[in-house]
């Protein structure tokens, strides 16, 4: 990238000017007409340079000047000692150009080649209903995911879950209590009885001593895998979990496989054994006994509090499941940076599981990295799978989908395409919502707003990658080139080509939100430049127009893509 080559310019300067490792930063104006890039390098370095900064900032932009690089159409120094730097209409030519020749390589980068990342996120419970919080964590997962891939790193996804624990005996308390569905019922059916299932053993063990303590027994069973009745019961419920979460998957986005959605499964089953060993060998070193249990004791004044790592009743808890899962996950894919997606609520938790994976696996401790999302909320408050008045993942698409069904009125679309359209549509409002601001805040989802095809919203993009495509129809046959004549370089030709460093910055921080908001200020360019514009003219820059429109096009697909957005290609 050419930044790349500025810095070095600036560094190089500054070095032969008396300042050395200085750290050179460039960024946008937010006024085009001030640049295309800026530096405040000279302002940074004054002081270590010993000179005026402005003197300074004159002195780096003659060196810059200097290298007659053709990309290089002038430099000016404002302000206090700004460095302004603007780029040669040739150079936004060619690099149009390239965009354009480059396919599928537009916004891929080499920044994590030869890394091999395994991210590990959604994580529903078997047993339990696939709520709205699932939503929030698969959706950055699959975007950070495929921002991942983008940058050249081999790419593993996981998905860890807890198929042992109070939670399943709860459920299959419940299950005892009435007759199964057959098994020709639909599997949304039977996942719906699982979950009636869980809140009933979870209320009633909440209310009832005798149910608590038959459940603790239940728990006791299962994990011993000692009563057939319970075993049985418990494959069922397990089987019918599963292939309902495939479903889901696969309907948002993550498919990465003809039989499974997922590259890796892992289960508390297999980690909570392994997991359990680990705590008993560093019994002493690492974990101590408390009460018949054993803890490993936290360091309040770090934030750090004690957890219980082997029950009184002898058995893992999820603390001990997580530190067995980090060893079971390198053995499966040896990993240099293992990311793990959940919601902040377990932020504390974690941070005690990296304190003791850190004793135990040091060298897995320091490739871990936790991203933590806040919570996705409707306006009535958070939801409780524990009580069953819990928001679905699949209520919510359902809801969101009949609204996008009476947008879509267009009477040129055929029943199954208005379905497909608002399946998309909807999808497309739900993840926009969450990935639209910074991984860690909170998200009240506000219908209107998200299904809006005029603003800050999924739709938004969709509509206008759809506008696109519906122009580029049009124009068939018609030439597309961006060295057609034409006067100066539009602020949307310079817009399009800031794509690929904004992937970067995704990928850099974990932040999907970078590409979203991006999207969102391309989209708006986009139609101003259309709704001022009449590009089929026929005049002499209709060539570059539509260069421009398949540049934007490309784009946001490219960009809807990595978000993990379907983009239609009618609306």
């Amino acid at each position: 990238m050419i930044e790349e080559e500025l810095k070095g310019y600036v560094t190089e300067a500054l070095a032969l000017l008396g300042a050395v490792d200085v750290t050179v930063r460039l960024e946008h104006p937010a006024l085009l007409g001030h640049g295309d890039l800026a530096t405040n390098a000279a302002m940074v370095a004054a002081r270590q340079a010993k000179k005026d900064p402005r003197l300074l900032a004159a002195s780096i932009s003659e060196y810059i000047l200097k290298q007659h690089d053709p990309r290089i159409a002038s430099v000016s120094v404002v302000g206090p000692g700004f460095i302004n730097i603007s780029f040669s209409d040739e150079y936004f030519t060619k690099a149009l150009a390239e965009l354009l020749s480059g396919g599928e390589q537009y916004g891929k980068n080499g920044m994590l080649k030869e890394k091999k990342i395994i991210v590990e996120y959604t994580d529903p419970n078997p047993f339990k209903e696939f709520h709205i919080g699932h939503l929030m964590s698969n959706a950055i997962g699959e975007s950070l995911s495929r921002i991942i891939e983008a940058s050249g790193a081999e790419t593993k996804r996981a998905c860890y879950q807890g198929d042992t624990g109070l939670h399943v005996a709860s459920a299959i308390w419940g299950m005892m209590q009435e007759d199964l569905p057959s098994e020709d019922t639909s599997i949304l059916e039977k996942a719906q009885f699982l979950g009636r299932a869980y809140a009933r053993g979870a209320t009633a063990a909440k209310s009832d001593p005798m149910v608590k303590n038959i459940i603790i027994g239940l728990n006791k069973k299962i994990h011993e895998h000692s009563d057939a009745k319970i075993n049985d019961l418990y494959d069922i419920g397990r089987r019918w979990s599963l292939e309902y979460f495939e479903a889901i998957y696969r309907r948002l986005g993550t498919e990465h496989g003809e039989e499974q959605a997922f590259d890796y499964y892992f289960f508390e089953s297999l980690t909570g054994e392994f997991g359990k060993k680990l705590v008993q060998e560093y019994a002493g070193k690492v974990f101590e006994e408390s009460e018949g249990a054993i803890v490993f004791k936290g360091d309040e004044s770090r934030g750090l509090h004690t957890r219980v790592f082997i029950s009184k009743e002898g058995l893992p808890t999820y603390e001990a499941k997580e530190l067995g899962l980090a060893k079971i996950k390198y053995d499966t894919f040896p990993y240099d940076v293992s990311i793990v997606v959940t919601a902040n609520e377990v932020s504390d938790y974690f941070k005690v599981i990296l304190e003791a994976l850190h004793l135990v696996f040091p060298e897995l401790a320091a490739r871990t990295v936790h991203v933590a999302h806040g919570m996705l909320r409707l306006p009535s408050g958070k939801m409780s799978s524990r009580t069953g008045d819990v928001i679905t993942a699949e209520s919510l698409l359902a809801d969101v989908k009949v609204r996008a069904m009476e947008k879509i009125t267009h009477t040129l679309f055929t029943q199954e395409e208005r379905e497909g359209i608002a399946e998309a549509v909807a999808v497309g409002a739900i993840k926009y919502a969450i990935l639209r601001q910074a991984s860690g805040k909170d998200i009240i989802f506000d219908l209107d707003q998200s299904l809006s095809f005029e603003g800050d919203s999924g739709p938004y993009l969709q509509y206008t990658y759809a506008r696109t495509c519906s122009l580029l129809e049009k124009a068939k046959g018609r030439r597309i080139d961006p060295s057609a004549t034409h006067q100066g370089t539009r602020p949307i030709h310079k817009y399009i080509l800031r794509f690929p460093e904004v992937v970067v910055r995704a990928g850099k921080e974990y932040e999907p939100h970078y590409i979203a908001t991006y999207l969102t200020m391309l989209a708006r360019e986009f139609n101003a430049f259309y709704g001022n514009t009449i590009v089929l003219d026929g005049a002499t820059d209709e060539a570059y127009k539509l260069a421009l429109v398949d540049a934007v096009s490309r784009t946001l697909s490219r960009g809807l893509c990595l978000l993990g957005i379907p983009a239609p290609i009618k609306m």
